[in-house]
């Protein structure tokens, strides 16, 4: 009988299309993912290390479909993120710790090692592993709402064409992502919370990323940045959905004894 979980697919699809999608980008472009991974051109063996990285992503994502392999591939890319997070991110913090755009970059790759750390821990039943991807991606969702406080004329271009008021969605946006932090930091109302981040976030991909992947579809950096907002809204379901998947894994061994 296949290991195969249908259910479960529906949780983890957004993750674990996104890892296997920011490999496949390394992959064609024979690269890291640019300023989320911003591993110095200088070093010895890059690109074989850039192929090594997509290819470990690749076959994580891959492994979050199948119940035998998920645990193992969860824990995998959870210490791979917060690898990025301590070895990439967090020096460039640390020598401008005033600077939002450092700490965006730090919470970003914050968000998606809560994602994976959340799956594991519905996988491993850890309630410690849960609360702690928790009141991480609640920490990184209030940097991203600081960035658009911040940069709100620079968000406020991302905003399509079509959609009026761009400043005023930049601060919108800004706020829902800071409220949904505070949210989870605190553990109120934190599965909403996390529901309304993975909507806001999915909107971001269909609104705006899909849309500028289309229209340049040989840009690495729009390529990347949609997988960047597709692996942040997974990870915001999979927070979300790991206690509601526990709670129902154990009304289902009940109902089976």
């Amino acid at each position: 009988m296949s290991n195969f979980e249908p259910s479960a697919r529906k949780l983890f699809i957004p993750f674990a299309t996104g890892c296997v999608g920011l490999g496949g980008v390394g992959l064609i472009f024979r690269d890291f993912a640019l300023q989320w991974q911003p591993v110095p051109a200088g070093l010895p063996f890059y690109q074989s290390l850039a192929l090594a990285s997509a290819l470990l992503l690749i076959t994580g994502g891959a492994m979050l479909w199948f119940v035998k392999t998920r645990t193992v591939a969860a824990t995998i890319l959870a210490i791979y993120f917060a690898t990025w997070m301590l070895v990439l991110h967090l020096p460039r913090v640390l020598m401008a710790p005033t600077n939002v755009s450092m700490w965006l970059g730090l919470s970003e790759i914050g968000a998606l090692a809560a994602g994976a750390l959340a799956i594991a821990g519905e996988a491993r039943q850890s309630r410690t592993m849960l609360v702690a991807a928790r009141i991480l991606l609640g920490a990184c969702a209030i940097v991203f709402g600081a960035s658009h406080f911040t940069y709100a004329a620079f968000t406020a271009t991302m905003v399509p064409k079509w959609i009026p008021a761009p400043v005023f969605w930049a601060y919108a946006t800004g706020t829902g992502h800071t409220l949904a932090g505070l949210a989870l930091l605190s553990g109120i109302r934190s599965r909403i919370a996390a529901l309304a981040l993975a909507a806001m976030c999915g909107a971001f991909v269909v609104l705006l990323h899909l849309p500028r992947v289309i229209a340049t579809p040989s840009s690495h950096a729009e390529w990347t940045m949609l997988c960047m907002a597709l692996l942040i809204a997974g990870a915001a379901l999979a927070t979300a959905a790991a206690p509601e998947r526990r709670a129902t894994a154990v009304r289902d061994k009940k109902v089976s004894n």
